[in-house]
């Protein structure tokens, strides 16, 4: 087998991982928000399986969008390396170099202008505790998605339990959510919700494991744009092998 012939069978075994993990994440995704009584039930029927669990369907879409680009990746390479099509694997180089280019678009905002960084997250945080002063209670996807976010993360609101003040829930209780309240399942008042300090906001939260793991997502950072670099260099060596081949 040649050099040609192993970068096509690269190009397809890597693309093809990545079409069949984009379609298994687009059908649970398809799954989740279709057919939801029927994970309903499946939850139900894990043993010990916590009632949060249910808000799994909240995830539905993020997950059809991530499992639909995958699939269009895998494709577009698959296809392009076997079927020596040059306007497919221009167009997965394109779209690799794309989010490539995002990628680190991101990175240089984050580390230069830490200024515009701080506004962005001001901006972030203002929209994020208006969501939930507006529709957490009523709104049952934006309550789950909440809820799901700070049973993983064992926080509270956004900056602090203050977020819900004004929020329907807040406004029908009177109260805080049990999420906010260290160490019982119901709601409680202002005063228990911030005697115990552990309880603190999600963004804090966040902020804090990605300080104490930088050193992590720093390497899967470089490990993935590595891949990435890899993909291109090899999807523009298929284009530019099969170009010279048909002229």
């Amino acid at each position: 087998m040649g050099c040609y012939g192993l970068l096509k069978v690269m190009m397809f075994v890597f693309n093809g991982i990545i079409f069949l993990a984009g379609a298994a994440i687009l059908a649970v995704g398809i799954w989740v928000k279709v057919d939801s009584g029927s994970v309903l039930n499946f939850l139900g029927e894990i043993e010990n399986a916590p009632e949060e669990l249910s808000q799994v369907l909240n995830v539905g879409y993020l997950l059809i969008a991530i499992g639909a680009l995958l699939v269009v990746i895998g494709f577009l390479g698959c296809c392009g390396a076997i079927r020596e099509n040059k306007c497919m694997l221009l167009l997965f180089f394109l779209i690799v170099l794309l989010v490539f280019i995002a990628e680190v678009a991101g990175a240089v905002v984050i580390l230069v202008f830490r200024p515009l960084v701080d506004q962005i997250f001001e901006k972030l945080g203002t929209a994020a505790v208006q969501n939930i002063q507006n529709d957490y209670g009523q709104n049952p996807d934006v309550t789950g998605l909440w809820d799901t976010t700070m049973t993983t993360l064992k926080c509270c609101g956004f900056y602090n339990s203050s977020d819900f003040v004004g929020s329907p829930y807040y406004e029908e209780h009177h109260m805080y959510p049990p999420l906010c309240c260290p160490g019982t399942n119901s709601s409680c008042s202002q005063a228990s919700a911030g005697s115990e300090s552990t309880i603190t906001g999600c963004f804090p939260k966040i902020l804090a494991l990605i300080k104490n793991n930088t050193v992590v997502i720093v390497g899967i950072a470089l490990g993935i744009a590595v891949l990435e670099i890899c993909a291109m260099v090899v999807s523009m060596s298929l284009y530019c092998r099969v170009k010279s081949s048909s002229a």
